[in-house]
């Protein structure tokens, strides 16, 4: 018999395919896809950080600023800030300006709904794959472009092999099995409950639970899936089983003739919020439910939407609820059911960061304290939830909160927060041994200070009060303020707040104060959706107590932004002219 040689080459194949290799990671989302790679270690958020109608990059304080993701494999180490990026996803999706892959380094779940939602009503979706290697994840920050196959992601000629997605199995009651069976359920329901199902098992949650309210955020005008979706739902005999509120919408609806907005931007605006009116869901339009008659009480299960609600609603009010994606919430909204996990168990409102504030570098600290904390803290955590210390002589309000929970949310992923001395949990919650501790002074809050401000020169020419919404709590401060003061004609005043807040600001007898001054209320919508001419076409610089609107303004008006106390808001009003930078941060 004669012997052969095998070639080298060919047993170092057989070696190859024989070695098994563990996976890289997992799917999200099924699919396939090849494209070149944009990479950011930089978290963002898709709503108002991604044009809804390109794709492009529109947050100018995101590295990638201008950058097109149409088509593109978007290697995102994790999504940040506004609950309703997985309506922008899915806008993008039904235009065709989508990424042609989303690669995670970490869980994102509202561009993951995003997706899901995209293909049961559209059958279009894309890969989403999570990556759990970082060495992988380093090779892709470095790589031109990729693919992904059934199998797996190849970059260059290597092929990793990822997992399946999560299959948590999901138990569900009787009441749930029928409507998925749509037993006695119109199709709304039984695809809600579908859709919630097949979430919850990708998030790992092991059954549902009932809650008491919801909190729609979806009801802000990203593009025309914004009005389809929910004439869809009402088509196939959705309504809503649970007390629903409604986010603010992109419109006054009482007052736009008079503000001069565009009538089919407006009426568009206008009939998404009708919308789920028919729902059944009540003519809220706000983005701080908190300060409604109806908010939770501690201990609730709720499933709340908008960012800034859901840190507040988790931290100051004590109630129980996920960071839910826009449509989600609407179709928790439609079954009265939520998976459970995260805020909704004790185990996932305990805190896996601390931090002490330096209270002593920072005498005579303002009400612009609050907001630039949430802001610092909130880039610092990503999805961590953070138990702070240091605060428990400040006295914080409402405004104060409020403030905190916006910056809070717009950095961060996570859904809540601690402040010993300040919110219910803090002085009794487990606090974990050995979690990371960072302390924050002086020096870190200026340049957080700083990193707002996008004004390049002095000039104030509008003043934004309300994102979120003003709280009847900020009027006494306010008038107290403006108090034998004259605002210059040369620049405007605009208050965004709810319906529900002007009523009783009115009954105070504060409205006539503030209106003499010259300020200008408008109800229903808020600042993250004003543009002109509500924002003056010839304003070039505005001026924001909101860390929150400091952040998203530039990219969401087309203006540059000043951040600062209500004391340098009622000045700059008076005098046209940005106030220096405050003596209780930079020592002056």
């Amino acid at each position: 018999m004669r012997s052969e040689t095998v070639p080298l080459r060919c047993l170092q194949a057989f070696l190859d395919e024989s070695t098994v290799r563990p996976p890289i990671g997992r799917f999200l989302v099924p699919g396939t896809a090849a494209a070149d790679i944009v990479f950011s270690d930089t978290p963002i958020s898709f709503m108002m950080g991604v044009n809804s109608e390109t794709g492009v990059v529109m947050d100018k304080h995101h590295p990638l600023i201008g950058v097109p993701l149409q088509g593109k494999a978007f290697a995102l180490r994790k999504g940040r800030g506004s609950c309703a990026s997985s309506a922008v996803i899915l806008e993008l999706l039904y235009l065709g300006k989508a990424p042609s892959a989303l690669i995670f380094r970490e869980m994102d779940p509202i561009l993951v709904l995003g997706v899901l939602l995209a293909g049961a009503l559209y059958s279009k979706s894309i890969p989403v794959v999570l990556i759990e290697d970082d060495t992988v994840w380093e090779r892709l920050s470095k790589a031109e472009s990729c693919k992904i196959t059934s199998k797996g992601l190849m970059i260059g000629d290597e092929l990793m092999s990822l997992d399946r997605p999560y299959s948590q199995s999901v138990e569900t009651s009787p009441e749930d099995d029928r409507m998925l069976r749509g037993e006695g359920y119109d199709l709304a329901t039984q695809m809600a409950m579908e859709l919630i199902v097949e979430f919850a098992s990708i998030q790992g949650a092991k059954d549902l639970t009932n809650v008491s309210q919801v909190h729609i955020d979806a009801c802000c005008l990203v593009g025309q899936t914004s009005l389809l979706v929910p004439q869809r739902l009402l088509e196939l005999g959705g309504r809503v089983r649970v007390p629903a509120t409604c986010n603010s919408l992109d419109v006054d609806r009482q007052r736009w003739r008079a503000l001069g907005t565009d009538p089919d931007v407006s009426q568009f605006a206008s009939k998404i919020g009708d919308a789920y009116l028919a729902m059944g869901a009540s003519m809220s339009f706000t983005c701080a439910p908190y300060l409604l008659d109806s908010k939770p009480q501690q201990g609730d299960q709720i499933a709340w939407g908008e960012s800034n609600a859901v840190a507040f609603a988790n931290s100051v009010l004590g109630a129980r609820t996920q960071k839910y994606p826009d449509y989600l919430d609407v179709l928790i909204a439609l079954t009265g059911r939520a998976p459970v996990m995260g805020c909704h168990l004790d185990e996932g409102r305990q805190p896996t960061m601390s931090f002490h504030i330096n209270t002593g570098e920072l005498s005579g600290f303002d009400d612009s304290l609050f907001p630039l904390l949430g802001y610092h803290i909130g880039s610092l955590v990503g999805g961590d939830i953070p138990i702070i210390s240091g605060l428990e002589n400040s006295s914080p309000g409402v405004p104060d909160l409020k403030a905190f929970s916006a910056g809070f949310a717009t950095t961060s992923s996570a859904a809540m927060f601690h402040i010993r001395g300040v919110t219910p949990e803090a002085d009794t919650v487990v606090v974990p041994k050995g979690i990371p501790e960072m302390s924050i002074g002086r020096r870190e809050l200026a340049e957080t200070w700083l990193q707002l401000q996008s004004a390049k020169n002095d000039t104030i020419d509008i003043i934004a009060l309300g994102n979120p919404h003003f709280a009847l709590e900020e009027f006494p401060r306010l008038i107290n303020l403006i108090k034998n003061k004259t605002k210059s004609p040369n620049v405007a005043m605009v208050i965004t707040t709810s319906r529900f807040v002007y009523e009783k600001a009115e009954q105070a007898g504060y409205l006539d104060v503030v209106v003499k001054f010259g300020a200008q209320f408008i109800t229903d919508t808020c600042w993250c959706m004003l543009k002109e001419p509500v924002i003056p076409p010839n304003a070039q610089n505005i001026m924001t107590i909101s860390a929150k609107y400091a952040h998203y303004g530039p990219g969401v008006s087309g203006r540059d932004v000043a951040f600062g106390s209500l004391a340098d808001a009622v000045e700059a009003a008076c005098t046209g002219t940005r106030p220096v930078a405050p003596a209780w941060l930079f020592g002056l």
